[in-house]
């Protein structure tokens, strides 16, 4: 039961990771400070698109998956949760390049409030 409870609450941060990697940017709207994680955030998400790299976060789902006796993830987490789910696979490019003026908006955003402060 421990190792489902694990494999489930890692789904939950990694559905949260993504959503802050898409919308984060508008938290430094708010909270400035929120930029530098943010970019980190991005920037590691960026990589896994652009290197086909693995997410620890998929890692430890398929660990703790296998160890409930559950099989791991065939694909990895955006292919088995979001494409094919949230929106047809025909439209993944379409999906990361809407994904990518989302942040460019929000670090625009950034900068347009930073400037009106000063």
């Amino acid at each position: 039961m421990g190792y489902r409870v694990l494999a489930e609450a890692t789904m939950v941060v990694h559905f949260l990771f993504i959503a802050f990697v898409v919308l984060g940017g508008f938290l430094a709207w708010r909270w400035p400070a929120a930029l530098w994680l943010h970019l980190a955030a991005a920037a590691w998400g960026l990589c896994i698109v652009v290197f086909a790299l693995n997410c620890p976060l998929t890692w430890v789902e398929d660990w703790a998956r296998e160890r409930a006796g559950q099989s791991g993830l065939a694909r990895g987490f955006i292919d088995t949760y979001l494409t094919g789910v949230m929106y047809p696979e025909r439209y993944l490019n379409e999906v990361r390049l809407l994904i990518a003026v989302v942040v460019a908006v929000s670090y625009a955003g950034v900068v347009i409030r930073w400037r009106r402060r000063g």
